[in-house]
């Protein structure tokens, strides 16, 4: 049976990371992808869909330099981001975050920055298996640990270590792991991807110039329901945006109240509408004056197929790995990225690249204090806003843009304005600090090491 060093299940932006560190420590490090096809790329790969919109401090998270990104990844720069409630909105042009990163970020071209990643993990070293699934990984910890990595073309492989990169949908992850559970509990509790995911669409699709002409994400709030539900607007280039949505899985009209004050619900609705409804309304709701099969017809070479993309991404808290087995989790199948900021390249990026350098120096046991160091206080942010949100209904939604509206000066948040938000402003600030303290020390972490049995 082969073996080697280093096995990593998924090929995306967590994996491909990791095979790169751990080649470069001199690893033998080989990279299972299932492969996908796409429009936008020529052969199969890793399945590379989100919204691809990068912030300017998430550059420094990745550990990248500006530079170091090829200009065919970046699509266009970004000045900013307008968040809409139903009836306030507000404008930020800057993260208030330090950054390296001159600009507020920029949109970018997400199958070519997966296939970069590849490249430079295959120059390091790392070998790349594409359309090669991965059925289960088991481990066998008589003195020591070694995995047993089973192909669905039925040639195993064995491995000292072992990274778990297979994004939110975790087909793999949740076994491997379930192997260190207590006798009756699975992972599948904390990380289920019907129930630790949201789905999220998107369409690609022309639009008029003068609607993209300020360089700014667009997202909605309190239009559409369920926790951290939203549409957006992502311009890209050649006046081309990515115009999608994320919401929960297995969402019940029925239990939704107060429908009416929805801008995306019909009365006759008898569903949750389909991702692809959701967007005509919006696009109806916001630019009346236009056609939009005319002034927005989708760009069918772009994308998963035709335009359009459907995709998991996480909407849970992050889980610890258990390293004393020699296994790591990272990206989206530990549950590192979050719906409530559509994504998370970046902390996947981070996560794989700490697993894969530990694994190729032998230290894997490191990698859940690493992690949360590197991107601790970005998980804080996302778990803190995202809990705080979680009952808020249409009205919450206009009472906190107008409160934070007030708090801004020129696009940028100003602490000092706070009391002229008032007491929404004052409110708000308080339980958001108060969540970001209690949530220190890793509590963001839903699982961690010492609940598996070892």
């Amino acid at each position: 049976m082969e073996q080697v060093d280093v096995a990593i299940v998924g090929g995306g932006p967590a994996g491909a990371a990791a095979a790169r560190e751990a080649a470069a420590q001199g690893a033998d490090t080989v990279v299972f992808e299932k492969g996908v096809p796409r429009a936008d790329r020529e052969g199969l790969g890793p399945d590379s869909t989100d919204a691809a919109g990068m912030l300017d401090y998430w550059v420094d998270i990745m550990d990248f330099r500006p530079n170091e990104i090829p200009d065919d990844v970046i699509l266009s720069p970004l000045e900013g981001a307008t968040f809409y409630g139903p009836d306030e909105s507000v404008t930020i042009r800057s993260t208030g975050l330090p950054s390296s990163y001159p600009d507020f970020g920029f949109a970018f071209h997400r199958a070519r920055f997966d296939d970069w990643l590849h490249e430079r993990a295959a120059d390091a070293g790392a070998e790349f298996r594409i359309g090669v699934s991965v059925k289960s990984v088991t481990t066998d910890m008589t003195g020591g640990h070694t995995h047993e990595v089973e192909l669905a073309d039925g040639e195993n492989v064995t491995a000292r270590y072992c990274i778990l990169a297979d994004g939110p949908q975790r087909t793999v992850t949740t076994g491997a792991l379930d192997q260190f559970m207590p006798t009756g509990d699975s992972v599948g509790e904390y990380l289920g991807p019907n129930t630790a995911n949201h789905i999220a669409y998107q369409e690609h699709r022309r639009v008029p110039e003068e609607l993209l002409d300020d360089g700014l994400l667009k997202f909605w709030w309190g239009v559409m329901p369920g926790h951290t539900a939203y549409p957006w607007v992502f311009p890209n280039d050649d006046n081309v945006a990515r115009i999608g949505l994320t919401m929960p899985i297995g969402l019940d009209l029925a239990d939704i109240e107060e429908r009416a004050e929805y801008a995306l619900l019909d009365p006759t609705d008898e569903q949750i509408p389909s991702g692809a409804t959701y967007i005509r309304r919006l696009l109806e709701r916001e630019y009346p004056e236009y056609d939009v099969d005319e002034d927005f017809p989708l760009v069918e070479d772009r994308g998963k197929s035709h335009g359009t993309e459907a995709y998991p991404i996480s909407s849970t808290r992050p889980v610890e790995s258990p390293t004393e087995a020699g296994i790591a989790v990272v990206g989206g199948a530990m549950g590192a990225t979050s719906a409530f900021h559509e994504g998370g390249d970046h902390v996947a990026v981070r996560t794989g690249k700490i697993a894969g350098e530990l694994a190729g120096k032998g230290r894997l046991t490191e990698y859940n204090g690493a992690w949360q160091r590197a991107i601790g206080d970005e998980v804080r942010r996302n778990v803190s806003l995202a809990d705080m949100v979680r009952d808020w209904h249409p009205d919450d939604w206009n009472r906190t843009f107008g409160a934070v509206s007030s708090m801004m000066d020129d696009g940028r948040y100003r602490p000092t304005k706070a009391v002229t938000a008032g007491a929404t402003g004052l409110r708000l600030l308080a339980e958001y600090y108060g969540r970001k303290l209690f949530l220190r020390g890793g509590r963001y972490c839903q699982l961690r090491e010492s609940d598996y049995t070892l």
